[in-house]
């Protein structure tokens, strides 16, 4: 089956300003590096020099100030308030995507990634996601924009549910100079990736221990360290499901990362925002077809009572948001002012 798919001039705007975080980086493509084939090299044809062969994303060349001036020229032109400072919980820096639920953030965050490997030539990429559930829509997203994004950019990026049965994709991850994609559950990050619960010797899930243990199977390598080498980007897809400090602590000791992006319609733990997309404007632009408003139900109040009431936003490009409200206060004399 073949689908279309009409670009939104909003999903557009999403993938752009994640771009314009990075203005001024240079494109250097995948840097080759050579990496760890463990015991794997004896059983292969000595002449063989590209075995040996890797390519792992460039640094961030951009300083934090530049970044920042970055971030805050996008969030200059979409009217969101600057950051003070910048958030690099995981790598250089971290991004917040607010786009709400039913917009299409999954096809916003692929079309990010081959936007990405076209300005600057990052191509190694790690999806995380909340529930199984989730993880095999993504996968499924994955699998009916190939064609399109093919049509697109002339390219099609490779992607795999990690698998502990299936280590050897890995090493395909790592030796391809391509867009490649890691798609994750936390359901197996909390149980793989948590180090000091899963070493040899302990109880728990062997499965668990795979990915820190070496393992003959994979010549003798842990697999954490061929992931690690890659220096990832991280897309973090509903963040706030995933377990806050503790999870990202594990992801940034385990996997390196370059950068993170944090894609939800509610995040709980704010980071260095760059766009919004939230319910009432999807509901505007026609995306969703209705939302709901939660307000304050007043009982058995009487002219009499005091009130607090909401006079005026004052909006600065200076300072925060700011709101002016008016109420009563009664004195030691029970009169109201």
């Amino acid at each position: 089956m073949h689908f279309q798919f009409k670009i939104q001039p909003f999903q557009t705007e999403a993938v752009e300003n994640v771009v314009k975080v990075f203005v001024g980086q240079t494109k250097h493509g995948p840097l080759k590096f050579r990496r760890d084939v463990g015991r794997l090299k004896g059983t292969l044809d000595e002449f063989d020099a590209d075995f040996e062969t890797a390519y792992r994303n460039a640094d961030v060349e951009l300083s934090r100030e530049q970044l920042l001036k970055n971030i805050h020229a996008v969030q200059m032109a979409n009217h969101i308030q600057y950051s003070p400072e910048l958030v690099d919980g995981l790598g250089a820096v971290s991004l917040d995507i607010e786009m709400e639920t039913g917009t299409g953030k999954t096809y916003v965050y692929i079309k990010t990634m081959f936007e990405l490997y076209k300005t600057y030539g990052w191509s190694k990429f790690i999806v995380v996601v909340p529930s199984i559930a989730i993880r095999e829509g993504v996968k499924q997203a994955f699998e009916i924009t190939q064609e399109h994004f093919m049509e697109l950019y002339g390219l099609k990026a490779r992607f795999f549910v990690y698998n502990s049965a299936n280590l050897h994709q890995l090493d395909e991850f790592s030796q391809n100079s391509g867009i490649n994609v890691m798609i994750i559950n936390t359901q197996a990050f909390n149980t793989t990736m948590n180090e000091d619960k899963n070493i040899e010797g302990r109880r728990g899930n062997e499965a668990a221990r795979i990915i820190y243990s070496k393992r003959d199977e994979f010549g003798s390598r842990r697999p954490i360290d061929v992931i690690k080498a890659n220096r990832p980007i991280i897309i973090l897809d509903e963040p706030q499901r995933m377990g806050g400090v503790a999870t990202q602590n594990a992801l940034k000791r385990n996997f390196a990362p370059l950068f993170s992006l944090n894609y939800s319609a509610t995040h709980n733990t704010s980071h260095n925002l760059i766009y919004v997309l939230d319910a009432l404007d999807a509901f505007q632009k026609k995306l969703v077809k209705k939302i709901e408003v939660k307000g304050f139900e007043l009982k058995n109040l009487s002219g009499t009572n005091g009130y607090l009431y909401l006079s005026e936003i004052v909006l600065d490009k200076r300072k925060p948001p700011r709101a002016r409200l008016e109420f009563e206060v009664r004195r030691k004399g029970g009169v109201p002012e």
